[in-house]
């Protein structure tokens, strides 16, 4: 038999051939698309997440690196909106009931 006889009678080996690259692929691209959500969340630069993350070979990595480097970030505070300040002003107890529906009313319309 010829040397190279095994290889090109199995060329689509399952760890090391074309369907092996392509499900890893296809991991690298799910997993960036929720490095981009979150990314977007953490006001980070998503874009730019996403691209290291399908980066082959080192993106999954850069996909670790960004769960390390959003751990260590300081958490970013909610937006308030103005339903939750209404609320908290009636919790502190600077607006009556009716003053709190009446917001609460005007502001959902």
């Amino acid at each position: 038999m010829p040397p190279g006889f095994m290889y090109s009678m199995y060329p689509l080996h399952p760890f090391f051939g074309l369907g092996f690259m392509m499900f890893t692929w296809l991991i690298q691209l799910v997993i960036a698309y929720f490095v981009y959500k979150d990314a977007k969340e953490q006001n980070m630069s998503a874009p730019l997440w996403f691209i290291l993350v399908i980066l082959p070979m080192a993106g999954f990595l850069l996909a670790v690196l960004y769960v390390i480097i959003r751990e260590v970030r300081m958490p970013i505070e909610p937006k308030s909106t103005p339903v939750t300040i209404l609320k908290e002003r009636f919790a502190k107890g600077e607006i009556t009931a009716e003053e709190f529906e009446k917001g609460k009313d005007l502001l959902m319309k």
